[in-house]
């Protein structure tokens, strides 16, 4: 088999924001760390994104040296910022999907920054270093954990599967629409879907079920405009029992360090 190289490391610090690339990512219990540890939630606690709130995409997330900075794309010195460590303490119910997880509140100038943006009462949570939200045990391996992401601690995309997705649409879309953590280089398209266990340098994975798509893959992550592709293409090709499959959901069986270039090998 051709040679499959890990080329993006992608993390998401605040569900639904944009992401930050990384030339090594360091694997903890609950996925890379830092990412989708934040999450922002309306009055009611339910988790808010890209789905419904489409603005969300203009805005960047960074971290330097312990420091969130979140500032728009398109709109200098418009931003705000927190240490990774702060939040008040206090826990909040949350609810993401059929879960009910808890999180504590960064802090009140941050929440309403967000707010003033949305237009809309929303708070910026952080999930605790205790909390312990399951994969579903249909699909767990041993018990395995995941942060705010929508259900799995890591996603995994072939460019030559989005290759082949754009040599199908009128207008090329960026990998970023899919929000993977790990892209590789190498194999036919959609090789992902056959994955069972492999190693990314010296991390065993295992993948677990295929990524169902939705409506945020319709939303430009540089404008913020939402349109109908490449989820109606996609739906052309790539729908199984109902859903739109592209990429394939992950958990890892033991902790360590991934970096770009790193080798991804089949378990034999």
């Amino acid at each position: 088999m051709e040679p499959l190289y890990l080329s993006e490391i992608n993390i998401y610090p605040i569900k639904s924001l944009g992401g930050i690339s990384l030339k090594e990512a360091i694997l903890e219990e609950r996925g890379l760390q830092y990412d989708r540890r934040w999450m922002l939630i309306d009055e009611s606690g339910t988790f808010i994104t890209q789905r419904k709130h489409f603005k969300l995409a203009l805005l960047q997330v960074g971290i330097s040296n312990s420091t969130v900075t979140i500032a728009h794309k398109t709109i200098p010195n418009y931003s705000t910022s927190f240490s990774v460590e702060e939040h008040n303490g206090k826990p909040i119910e949350v609810s993401i999907w059929d879960d009910v997880s808890s999180g504590t509140e960064v802090k009140i100038q941050v929440s309403e920054w967000f707010s003033d943006f949305l237009k809309i009462k929303v708070r910026l949570i952080k999930m605790g270093g205790e909390e312990k939200r399951f994969v579903d045990p249909k699909y767990a391996a041993n018990d395995e954990i995941v942060s705010f992401a929508d259900g799995y601690p890591y996603l995994i995309i072939g460019k030559a599967s989005l290759d082949a997705l754009n040599t199908k649409l009128e207008e090329p879309v960026l990998m970023d629409r899919f929000r993977p953590n790990f892209v590789f280089t190498g194999g036919e398209p959609h090789i992902e879907d056959g994955f069972n266990k492999f190693y990314i340098g010296n991390t065993l994975f295992s993948a677990v079920k295929p990524c169902a798509r939705c409506v945020l893959t319709t939303v430009n992550q540089q404008t913020g405009a939402k349109g109908q592709e490449p989820l109606k293409t996609l739906a052309s090709y790539r729908t199984f029992n109902k859903k739109v499959m592209f990429g394939q959901n992950l958990i890892h069986h033991n902790l360590g360090t991934v970096r770009l270039n790193d080798e991804l090998k089949m378990k034999q």
